[in-house]
């Protein structure tokens, strides 16, 4: 007489499998399960906990954000990232910032319910302003908030999309503006603002941040630099030329992550970049023509995380 197959092990199993089938697929609750199996609840629940314990069951999760999730760890496993978050793209409006702009939030909104003390860094620009936007109304006293860059033009009106002033309104904390221009006249003046020891507080304020935020602006006759008028057409074209792949808070660096040397960025005012550094420094930004100057941040170390959405993560995974 041949053995049979079905054991008391092989039953429990296909017992198990069919629970987890009534739970995960059809949705029964553990009672419904409980009456059509004939056992009690406290079984139906054992044997729903087995199906998941033998590996029985696969959960596929079937919404657009388990894309969004997958694509976090592939960027984590290939820059090593100390904060990284993908939200959905809109496909009528790739380059629309309110995806962003909510998780960047939700990132701030964690680190200022901390009751030590915090010194967040931030930069400027469109995203960054969107960001401030959407954090809810808070009290927090205990935090500094201090920019990377300049908030004057060199006509000495106040930059657009300053960050810090707005959110320091926002959430109620000690805040630091930089105060001089995004870029100096020549070598020799900036020796002389930097030199100024609100100037020199407010650099080593962003030298000791325990996280920071900033945009990533694309080079080209569209960039950031030359439509807010600190680098005209030629001389986005000569950066070009030698290289340039794109800036953060003013900074202009090859697509190694280099930042690269020259007039233009012998003048830049803003807070030296970070390199290597423990502290997150978070990169802000999404959209196709920002591919290329993200790359070259991860390659170079000069972001160490980065919020994005769904299609600029699969481009740079690409690349």
């Amino acid at each position: 007489m041949s053995q049979s197959r079905f054991t008391p092990e092989t039953t429990r199993l296909d017992d198990a499998a069919r629970a987890g089938w009534l739970y995960y697929v059809a949705g029964n609750t553990q009672d419904e399960i409980a009456r059509k199996l004939g056992v009690s609840r406290q079984s139906a629940q054992r044997l729903v906990s087995l199906a998941v314990s033998e590996k029985l069951i696969k959960v596929r999760l079937d919404h657009p954000i388990a894309r969004c999730m997958d694509l976090s760890e592939a960027l984590d496993a290939r820059f090593g990232l100390k904060v990284v978050e993908v939200v959905p793209t809109d496909p009528t409006a790739p380059e629309l910032l309110t995806g962003i702009a909510i998780a960047a939030a939700a990132e701030l909104e964690r680190l200022l319910k901390a009751p030590e003390e915090r010194i967040i860094a931030l930069g400027t620009g469109r995203a960054l302003r969107a960001c401030v936007e959407q954090l809810p109304r808070m009290d927090c006293p205990q935090h500094r908030i201090v920019s990377r860059l300049g908030n004057m033009m060199s006509d000495g009106s106040a930059t657009p999309y300053n960050a810090v002033i707005r959110m320091a309104e926002r959430v109620g904390a000690r805040h630091y503006p930089y105060p001089l221009p995004v870029v100096a006249r020549d070598e020799e003046e900036l020796r002389v603002m930097h030199g100024q020891e609100p100037v020199r507080h407010t650099m080593a304020l962003c030298a000791r941040a325990d996280f920071t935020l900033v945009g990533v602006g694309q080079v080209g006759p569209l960039a950031p630099l030359c439509v807010d008028g600190f680098m005209n057409a030629q001389q986005m074209q000569d950066m070009m030329a030698q290289g340039a792949a794109g800036e953060i808070t003013s900074w202009v660096y090859d697509g190694e992550g280099r930042v690269m040397p020259g007039e233009f960025n012998a003048r830049v005012a803003s807070a030296p970049l970070i390199v290597g550094g423990e502290a997150p420094v978070v990169g802000l930004a999404a959209g196709p023509v920002k591919a290329g100057a993200i790359l070259a941040a991860l390659r170079g170390g000069l972001i160490n995380g980065l919020i994005t959405d769904e299609a600029t993560a699969e481009r740079l995974l690409e690349a």
